[in-house]
């Protein structure tokens, strides 16, 4: 019978969709003696997850909920077959992005500190937000207090399961959407990492939704914000060593660029970092697949990977087969 370990702090309701024939074992973050396990689903926290992995023995599979797992191989070593969380973050870390975007475009940050000033007046803000940002100095009546979404141009920096739910969402905005992938593709037609550079400056809302390797660590750097259009909005819904911080906050400081983060890096952000104080930048916690049915999702497409290997099946969702 398998030995499956798990995050103590899961609602065992969720566990009702793993296989028959395994057993469950309970893995609190203070776990202080070995324990013997064929198969690890470790907490979505990595941090608590690190200090779990010393206590255990055996593990020859990794099913992680989440789609990034970045920090698993060189935990858990080459022996060790990882799978990610492939599709169970679509929807909550689109929604995410699609909000984040109108929140920055409607200028609700502003309006926010507006409301809790209490000055109905400093509206107008808006106006001179919206002239600084973008340039645009056309003597436009009524003054401009927010932005439109349909119609901008959209440069989708990942398309993968996230980002094609990401285009699903901004579909009905009718926006000019630009994909870009490791791979170039036909139908859809999906542009090379190499051609980013060329278009950058034709996009009016950058996302970042690709996964964090080799290749992409510090893709968007000071060279990158130099060939955005003034005003263009950056989205990070990947991982924060994507973007080159000190770059970013050099870009936010001058005052061309937006941007909005679920991301950082460092991570978690200090509370001193010079990130926080930047103009123009709309800051989330890491949030963007928190959602009551984070963990449900998840643990579905975990027993899903955990069946296919109890009978012998090719995993779907392998991101290391151990060697």
């Amino acid at each position: 019978m398998l030995r499956v370990g798990y995050p103590a702090k899961l609602d065992p309701s969720f566990l009702s969709v793993m296989p028959q024939g395994i057993e469950l074992i309970p893995l609190p973050d203070d776990l202080d003696h070995e324990i013997h396990l064929d198969v690890w689903i470790p907490d979505p926290l990595s941090n608590r997850a690190v200090r779990v992995w010393p206590h255990l023995s055996g593990v020859r599979l990794v099913l992680s909920m989440m789609a990034g797992t970045e920090w698993i191989p060189p935990t858990v070593g080459p022996h060790v077959t990882i799978c990610n969380a492939h599709g169970a973050h679509n929807v909550s870390t689109a929604e995410w992005t699609v909000s984040i975007i109108l929140a920055m475009l409607k200028h609700f940050p502003l309006f926010l500190d507006i409301q809790r000033s209490g000055n109905w007046r400093r509206r107008k803000e808006a106006a001179a937000e919206y002239v600084s940002l973008t340039g645009d100095k056309r003597p436009l009546h009524p003054p401009v207090m927010q932005e439109e979404l349909t119609g901008k141009n959209v440069l989708l920096v990942g398309y993968g399961a996230i980002g094609k739910e990401i285009e699903r969402m901004l579909d009905p905005f009718h926006v000019n959407l630009t994909r870009i992938a490791r791979s170039a593709r036909t139908e859809p037609l999906v542009h090379p990492v190499s051609d980013l550079h060329a278009l950058l400056p034709g996009a009016e809302i950058i996302i970042l939704i690709l996964p964090l390797t080799d290749e992409s660590h510090g893709l968007i750097g000071a060279s990158e914000f130099a060939r955005m259009r003034r005003g263009a909005l950056l989205v990070n819904a990947a991982r924060g060593p994507i973007v080159q911080t000190d770059a970013l906050v050099d870009a936010l400081n001058t005052g061309r660029i937006r941007a909005a983060l679920d991301v950082t890096d460092p991570e978690p952000l200090p509370e001193d970092h010079p990130l926080w104080r930047c103009p123009n930048v709309f800051i989330t916690p890491h949030i963007g697949a928190s959602t009551p049915e984070f963990a449900r999702r998840a643990l579905e497409v975990a027993a899903g990977e955990l069946r296919r290997y109890m009978n012998g099946e090719p995993l779907q969702n392998a991101v290391q087969l151990a060697v």
